[in-house]
């Protein structure tokens, strides 16, 4: 019996699996005591294996492609050090397709090897007579390449959770939330804005995909409400800044910087009340699918989506709603935005508090960032309105900015100057004929006195 290698799944096998190694810590962590360079025969593949291996055990982690390149340089045989160059290339522009059924068989083939090599060792054991080492032995092969993933170990994931790549935020428009959330919303984050009806909640959302879209994110955005093509008209008049209503006689404008943009957008309706989380999640599985990989995900508004658990309270389905959609932001590791009203009390407040929040206050603890978005009347007259910070896991909250806002084109800026971009309430004029005589002649008689 003799150990064999991975000739026989061929280099394309070969080149995912190195792919999964420099990518996947998670794979690393639960393969890294069963591997050996010894299972390639490609000398290129086996320095990659060595090199990752050997970092591993002193970072806990995957190696970076500058790390990489630096160990390059200490190659010197100069035709090996081109192939290495060229398999990591490939490695790195690997798709992940199929990449669950790699990871799975590439750990059977390693446990496969583990317990091969058991066995021929326990030839002479058996022959001393040495049962137990025969039993330790084989017991050790079977429990190799188990799940190890524990969690984030603090003294070894140092490493791991200091580089900048660690956490992949998508920016929003604003420089002041994104100083505030240490670039923008992550993977696995959940942000949300209250404000009051028709006060431009559902524009900020367009605001946040379209900057996201500028930048060459890949975005979805659900809505419950609107109807498709209106949102893409949204969207259109945030790209031209041409107002939406006017927007449907400007076509080839449109068209002209649509080609434009680097990212990709998808926009799904969904009918109000009738899709779940998981309607959400078969939908952007299908995106992935058919090889739209999205960085951003936003939702106008959660609320409307329908709960699986039936309640008579409809604050505890509210619950379960908001507690299922910061769970698939964490599982699929993508950030999502969403919007949602506020309480009649807070539709009249300058500065809205989380107290305000309609139907239920848990919304705010859930997610990861949360903020208000007050307009008044006569903001919406002068396009001006105040965002307050109601709560930030990655900073400070309670801040609170004024706004210019056009929500014919989806226009916000944002300044900590909140008496110049905000509408004062008007002042209540007092005309001399509402005080009775009794009170105008007082009035009278001091002003002749002060003259």
């Amino acid at each position: 019996m003799t150990l064999s290698n991975l000739n026989s799944y061929g280099p394309g096998f070969q080149i995912k699996v190195l792919a999964s190694l420099l990518n996947h810590k998670e794979f690393l962590i639960n393969i890294h005591d069963i591997l050996s360079e010894d299972y390639f025969d490609n000398q290129a593949h086996k320095w990659v294996v060595k090199e990752v291996l050997k970092y591993y055990e002193k970072y806990h982690t995957t190696p970076t492609m500058e790390v990489l390149k630096v160990e390059l340089k200490k190659v010197q045989n100069e035709v090996l050090q081109i192939s290495i160059k060229e398999q990591l290339k490939e490695a790195y522009k690997s798709s992940n397709d199929d990449l669950a059924y790699i990871e799975e068989e590439f750990s059977t083939f390693c446990k496969n090897q583990m317990l091969k090599k058991a066995l021929l060792q326990s030839v002479d054991l058996l022959q001393a007579g040495d049962y137990d080492s025969i039993k330790f032995m084989i017991e050790s092969a079977m429990k190799a390449g188990q799940d190890k993933n524990v969690g984030h170990e603090y003294s070894k994931d140092i490493e791991s959770r200091y580089r900048e790549e660690h956490r992949i935020a998508v920016p929003t428009p604003w420089g002041e939330f994104n100083e505030l959330l240490q670039g923008g919303l992550g993977g696995g984050d959940f942000g949300l804005i209250f404000g009051n009806p028709g006060g431009g909640k559902s524009w900020a959302l367009v605001a946040l995909g379209g900057h996201a879209v500028k930048m060459g994110f890949n975005v979805i955005h659900y809505t419950l409400e609107l109807g498709e093509d209106y949102v893409g008209r949204r969207y259109d008049a945030y790209f031209t800044q041409i107002p939406v209503n006017k927007i449907t006689q400007y076509k080839k404008e449109v068209s002209d910087v649509v080609e434009q943009i680097p990212g990709r957008l998808i926009i799904k309706e969904f009918p109000t009340g009738k899709a779940t989380i998981s309607t959400l999640e078969s939908h952007i599985k299908k995106c992935i699918d058919l090889e739209f990989q999205p960085d951003l995900i936003l939702v106008d508004y959660v609320d409307l989506l329908r709960s699986k658990r039936n309640s008579k309270e409809r604050k505890e389905e509210i619950d379960d709603i908001y507690v299922g959609t910061k769970g698939l932001a964490r599982e699929l590791n993508l950030p999502i935005w969403s919007v949602s009203q506020v309480n009649r009390a807070g539709s009249k407040d300058d500065i809205i508090e989380g107290d305000k929040a309609a139907g239920s206050y848990d919304k705010m603890m859930i997610t990861d960032f949360a903020a208000s978005l007050s307009r008044k009347k006569e903001d919406k007259v002068n396009g001006t309105g105040r965002f307050h910070i109601m709560k930030n896991r990655y900073g400070m909250d309670g801040l609170t900015y004024g706004a210019k806002i056009d929500t014919s084109t989806g226009f916000f800026e944002i300044s900590s100057d909140l008496e110049s971009y905000s509408t004062p309430s008007p002042k209540q004029n007092i005309s001399f004929d509402q005080f009775s005589n009794d009170d105008k002649s007082k009035i009278s008689d001091f002003l002749l006195k002060v003259n």
